[in-house]
């Protein structure tokens, strides 16, 4: 996606037409539109033919943008579960890597950045109940290599919004209930973690269609991808519409829901509560 920002931008900025952009390099008008999306893969002799189109003579720049051309076909490190996650899943955690900020809004399940692994095995056989147990385990290890990016150097913010109904939830029974809990004040410790929760007080609220991701990314050139999990895909928005949509419905989400210095408080509480 980065890259084929600054190539739209090269193109644009030199009044190149994206139809003159594709006979260039013996491709369609629409291969063209792909590659600046970021939705399809590039190959370095395209990207080479395209600076040069462009003007683009600097050496640095062009060492630059060819790196990112190879770092764009290099495999995530989540290629080797490639076997157990589908197309539409690999997608969104190469948009997770990349965001510079997380926002998201869930109604059943803590979000999978913040499960523990008893919690995180207990969703995953809600959902393959009949799966053998060492794909069980190896669907566990690849939501817990995910949180390694919150705490690598520069992670990404990641401000979460849940419904008080997910800590009532005792997934997986009370003990790894009360672990989540633990692991969630653990977690709101964290710099770069924002946790707030709806109360169920605050009755209907601004995100009556259920759970979503907002994923927002350093280069100001790439627009925000809203991302919303169904039982067999996935909804990727990035329109400006539905993008302010989801955004203000977020906002309000947030003065709905309890401030952030009152979480741990409640988390304490909710875990009272499990202790009967």
């Amino acid at each position: 996606m980065l890259l084929g920002a600054q190539l739209r931008r090269l193109r644009e900025g030199r009044g190149v037409s994206r139809e003159a952009a594709g006979w260039h390099i013996r491709a369609s008008e629409s291969k063209i539109s792909r590659m600046e999306l970021g939705r399809v893969g590039f190959k370095e002799r395209d990207v080479t033919d395209l600076l040069t189109l462009y003007g683009v003579t600097d050496s640095r720049e062009r060492t630059a943008l060819l790196g990112l051309a190879r770092e764009a076909n290099t495999p995530g490190w989540w290629h080797r579960y490639g076997d157990i996650l589908p197309s539409w899943f690999q997608s969104y955690l190469g948009l997770e890597a990349a965001a510079k900020m997380i926002r998201s809004y869930e109604v059943q399940f803590v979000p999978g950045l913040l499960q523990t692994p008893d919690y995180a095995r207990a969703v995953v056989l809600l959902g393959h109940s009949h799966a053998p147990a060492d794909e069980v385990e190896r669907r566990v290890e690849l939501r817990m290599e995910r949180q390694e990016l919150l705490r690598r150097p520069q992670a990404p913010n990641l401000w979460a919004v849940i419904d008080e109904a997910v800590l009532r939830r005792p997934i997986g029974g009370v003990e790894v209930m009360r672990g989540q809990l633990d692991g969630l004040i653990e977690a709101t410790k964290l710099p770069n973690v924002r946790l707030q929760i709806v109360p169920f007080d605050a009755g209907g609220h601004a995100a009556a269609g259920g759970a979503f991701t907002i994923l927002r990314f350093a280069d100001q050139e790439l627009p925000d991808i809203i991302y919303i999990e169904q039982l067999t895909s996935a909804i990727y928005l990035d329109k400006r519409e539905d993008i302010d949509h989801y955004a203000a419905a977020m906002e309000r989400l947030c003065v709905e829901a309890e401030l952030p210095a009152r979480t741990q408080d409640i988390l304490h509480r909710v875990k009272r509560d499990l202790d009967g």
